[in-house]
């Protein structure tokens, strides 16, 4: 039987990072807990040797940033697969149960993703995850993976949600650096897709925590915008043979991404950030077109919940930089 270990990656937030520890700790399959400090400051080392021996704690010597720290405490692990969580995000008690539960389904599966309930700096839910249809699990061969990133028809979002086989993993190379915190996560499920399968549970077993000191906002729209451009660009390679002709074009695909991107500085009111991507992507009508898809396949899902089922909380927007 496969095992299971939680990297919880860390840097002084000593407060959040708590509540990932404690919700790592409570899970009713028991797996190994790893807390990986890019060298806190605040406490952080006291804590977890208060912990004794229900947590392994690795330290660096310095700070080397998320990437690196990630990819130390994963050569320290030794479960068979990975559940990464950051230090202020947790998990539902039964996440670990659950997900161990479809990978016995799906054996050959090197990535699974749940659903995530994001939650502000109080804990109060603010949106959730919306699943791709009704069925419990979802499974997707690997054949299919890249096309259905390529297209945002998966939703494997940030590391609260996704969960590793570690010999894919170390496969892949690990994280990179060069995207230290903007798209490190979607460039690592992206090349460990390469080696198998993919779950998705459609349960909500994770919580995001939304809050004003969030890496991401570190960056510009520009930086991100081309950064979800570079990833867009490296799923294109990795696309199956079979779908090359049903491709749209990379120019096509940059022209959605960059409406799509002026459309989160409107909504965000960054208008002196929104108003210089719009051109010349704004005159592109098959940018348009894959971006009006993409939002009516939401859309129509949505609806259809709605009319079969009561009222549930407001739905996280396509993607999960919104």
């Amino acid at each position: 039987m496969f095992k299971f270990t939680i990297v919880i990656t860390t840097y002084n937030r000593l407060s959040l990072l708590k509540r990932a520890v404690e919700s790592a700790l409570a899970q009713t399959l028991p797996c190994e807990v790893i807390v990986a400090d890019d060298g806190s400051s605040d406490g952080t080392e006291a804590y977890i040797h208060s912990l004794g021996d229900r947590v392994v704690y690795h330290r660096n010597p310095v700070n080397v940033g998320h990437c690196a720290t990630m990819n130390a405490a994963v050569k320290l692990a030794q479960g068979d697969w990975i559940k990464p969580i950051d230090d202020d995000d947790y998990l539902a008690s039964n996440c670990i149960e659950e997900l161990t539960k479809a990978i016995a389904r799906y054996p050959q599966a090197v990535l699974c993703s749940t659903q995530a309930i994001q939650v502000n700096e109080k804990g109060q839910e603010v949106t959730r995850t919306q699943p791709i249809n009704n069925a419990p699990i979802n499974y997707v061969p690997q054949s299919e993976i890249h096309y259905r990133m390529l297209l945002e028809q998966l939703p494997f979002g940030t590391p609260v949600q996704v969960a590793f086989r570690k010999d894919a993993f170390v496969k892949s190379g690990g994280w990179d650096s060069s995207f230290e915190v903007n798209y490190d996560d979607i460039d690592s499920w992206v090349k460990i897709a390469q080696y198998g399968d993919a779950i998705l549970v459609n349960q909500h077993l994770a919580y995001r925590t939304l809050w004003h000191q969030g890496n991401h906002l570190k960056f510009s729209l520009q930086q991100r915008l081309q950064k979800h451009i570079s990833i867009k660009e490296k799923i294109y390679k990795f696309v199956h043979p079979k779908y090359r002709d049903s491709l749209p074009s990379l120019p096509d695909i940059q022209d959605f991404l960059t409406l799509y991107w002026s459309l989160v500085g409107f909504k965000q009111g960054k208008f002196d950030q929104a108003l210089p991507l719009l051109f010349p992507a704004l005159f592109s009508r098959k940018g348009w077109q894959l971006l009006t898809q993409v939002i009516y396949a939401r859309k129509f899902y949505q609806m259809s919940q709605e009319d079969c089922q009561e009222p549930r909380p407001k739905q996280m927007p396509l993607f999960s930089e919104i």
